[in-house]
């Protein structure tokens, strides 16, 4: 009987270690913010306050200058029937 014990305390330890290893390899990576994105880097021309709140959304960018998205179509999904 007492190998068996062994043999599941050994089978439990090498579990739980293989477990341990798992999760802190999980938890690798940068501890920082995101990434830029390739967007970015374009320089941006210098604009004036005075067209730059006249003209913010359609430059491109907010006053605060952050890039406006263009806007998307339309898109409809078979699952729209249920939520409108």
């Amino acid at each position: 009987m007492t190998a068996q014990v062994f043999r599941l305390f050994a089978r439990s330890a090498v579990i739980a270690v293989l477990l341990a290893i798992a999760l802190g390899l999980a938890a690798c990576g940068r501890k920082s913010g995101l990434d830029a994105p390739p967007s970015a880097a374009i320089d941006r021309p210098a604009a004036t306050g005075t067209s730059q709140e006249a003209g913010g959304a359609q430059s491109g960018f907010t006053p605060e200058g952050r890039p406006v998205a263009a806007p998307g179509a339309k898109k409809s999904l078979p699952i729209d029937v249920l939520l409108n």
